[in-house]
């Protein structure tokens, strides 16, 4: 049985938990080498250690930018090109309106969209014919939500973006697109929101559940694969239905 990214090169920043992870691990399961980014070297070890084959990690912050120099620096090296590049990483934090401060604006802003925008712009010597490029939006990108306005907004900026890149590369057969989770059970989630802020979230969810890692993963395998050779510039929800309404 083919595998649906087979022999491809593929990045994943943030690839060290959650979605991120999870991705990684469907990456390297269809075929691929995966270089996994993250801050924190011990998680990055956990990972490569459970992936267990064809897999480098990287020990970068993905919000710097001499970090993200390094990191192709290390790819352009060791694999010569990049097929898929999921930038993943991101941050989130309340930040009441009314109460937002300079730090809280910058870090989130300077991860999510800042760093998002030089992660790709960086990559585009090494991205290489017919290559997929897949940004981490969200359902914040076109909903609101309490004390995540910034957030929200910088995940409105990240769905614009792919629509402007995709008209700057005309030309270059580089695909862009959004994947845009719902809520979903990962250990950044848990770490915000208790286990019965979760359970009210999953209320609101048509089809019943918190979405998993492997949801994403699974959708972002075709966003990275040829199955999805003629789109480019959406926003794919993976979310259960719940920014449909």
């Amino acid at each position: 049985m083919s595998r649906k990214l087979e022999g491809k090169i593929a990045i994943v920043t943030g690839g060290s938990a959650g979605i991120g992870f999870g991705t990684a691990k469907r990456f390297v399961q269809e075929g691929a080498y995966v270089f996994i980014t993250g801050r924190r070297q011990a998680e990055l070890d956990k990972a490569v250690a459970e992936i267990g084959r064809n897999v480098t990690a990287i020990q970068a912050d993905a919000s710097n930018l001499a970090d993200i120099d390094r990191i192709y620096s290390i790819v352009k090296e060791r694999a010569g090109r990049i097929d898929v590049l999921f930038v993943n990483a991101g941050f989130y934090e309340l930040g009441t309106f009314g109460e937002i401060t300079e730090e809280h604006f910058d870090k989130t802003f300077n991860t999510n969209v800042r760093g998002l925008l030089f992660a790709v712009q960086k990559a585009l010597p090494l991205l290489a014919k017919g290559s997929s490029v897949i940004l981490n939006g969200s359902i914040a990108s076109m909903k609101g939500y309490p004390s995540f306005s910034v957030y929200d907004a910088t995940k409105a900026a990240v769905r614009s973006f792919a629509r402007g890149w995709i008209v700057d590369l005309k030309g270059r057969d580089i695909r862009i697109n959004v994947l845009s989770p719902g809520h979903t059970e990962t250990p950044g989630l848990a770490a915000l929101a208790d286990e019965n802020v979760r359970n009210a979230m999953m209320v609101n969810v048509p089809l019943g559940r918190m979405g998993t890692p492997d949801d994403l993963a699974k959708a972002a395998v075709f966003l990275a694969s040829d199955d999805s050779g003629y789109i480019t510039g959406i926003e794919l929800f993976v979310d259960g239905g719940v920014a449909q309404f």
